[in-house]
């Protein structure tokens, strides 16, 4: 493994934030920070209540040209300055996967420079390690709109599946109870949203399903409690700002009681794969972001001798350092990959 000091520039574009970055470092340290920019689209999926694909690659093929250019002068290099180029290459949305994936290939090509395709899912799962040293093995959530799963996250590059959500991932899950209230106007995402909302709600006034609590295996099930929302709208039940707050309120207390379930059955399972009684706990993804959610893992993690570790808020989301810096880890392994790779959709980590 590569020891030096290395230049990656990170793109990712699998959603709906165009984010590129410039990061320096040695393989197994925080990375320096040399550049960041990032492009949102919420403004433009807002009338839509949800993002729409073909909006969402138009807007990366618009923007990504001067964001790149920002990118480099803001951390004052040239392409010739650079190690690699790391991009996500899966999974995400097609469109704009090909837009980021084509233009570091085109970099690549015009600088003679190494290609290092990330997993988008790799860049959630190191993200802790951005801002933190965190130990090898860790267990980690990693939650997002559209992923939810646990996994032993053993070394760079090696993964071990332990559970994950048979249906709806939980960030979707808090974006389409979002979308039925009607409460997205004004909030970046559909999950802020509800934390919003359930801030000034009656957790307890709602009695919503736990689904798979009484399982043994660690999978997550959040469409039954999206129904259950939409029923209790159905009903009637909803006429007043009280009503809102009390049901996104009781929506968030149910997807956390079932992560904290779901988590714990991952504990034990950690610990005796791992045969380690303390170890971190880390939680990715967009639902990182969530600080009831968050707050509640910290008690878990606590009570089970472990220490909790999350991004910072501002690399919960997708961006650009998390990219550069799982690129910077692939490539001081010589994790090369060939211009002619493919964008995929979907992708298991």
């Amino acid at each position: 493994m590569r020891t030096d000091e290395l230049t990656i520039l990170g793109i990712e574009s699998s959603c709906d934030e165009t984010a590129l970055s410039v990061v320096r470092g040695t393989a197994g340290n925080p990375p320096e920070i040399l550049s960041q920019v990032l492009f949102s689209q919420t403004d433009e999926h807002a009338p839509y209540g949800g993002v729409v694909p073909e909006i969402a690659a138009r807007s990366h093929a618009q923007r990504m040209p001067s964001l790149l250019t920002e990118v480099m002068q803001k951390a004052n290099l040239n392409f010739s300055d650079l190690s690699a180029v790391a991009s996500t290459f899966a999974p995400g949305l097609i469109g704009g996967v090909i837009v980021g994936l084509m233009t570091a290939k085109g970099i690549c090509v015009a600088a003679n420079k190494p290609l290092v395709a990330v997993n988008h899912l790799e860049g959630h799962a190191l993200s802790p390690k951005i801002t933190h040293h965190v130990p090898f093995p860790y267990l980690l959530l990693l939650a997002s709109g559209g992923h939810c799963q646990i996994l032993i996250v053993k070394q760079v590059g090696d993964y071990q599946y332990l559970g994950g959500t048979i249906d709806d991932a939980a960030g979707e899950a808090f974006d389409k109870v979002a979308k039925i209230l009607n409460i997205t106007q004004g909030y970046s995402s559909g999950g802020a949203a509800v934390e919003d909302y359930a801030r000034h709600g009656n957790a307890y006034r709602f009695a919503l399903p736990r689904p798979l609590n009484k399982t043994q295996n660690p999978d997550f099930s959040f469409s039954g409690l999206k129904t259950a929302v939409m029923r209790i709208i159905e009903n009637g039940d909803i006429k007043t700002k009280t009503d809102i707050h009390d049901l996104c309120a009781s929506f968030q207390y149910a997807v956390t009681d079932c992560i904290m379930n779901r988590m714990q059955i991952a504990i034990n399972i950690f610990k005796d794969i791992t045969k380690q009684s303390s170890a971190p706990m880390v939680i990715a993804g967009g639902v990182a972001a969530n600080t009831h959610i968050r707050s509640a893992l910290q008690n878990l993690a606590s009570d089970n001798n472990m220490t909790f570790l999350a991004p910072p808020m501002r690399y919960c989301t997708d961006n650009g350092v998390m990219i550069a810096y799982a690129g910077l880890e692939r490539f001081a392994r010589g994790w090369v990959s060939p211009l002619n790779i493919k964008p995929l959709a979907r992708l298991a980590l």
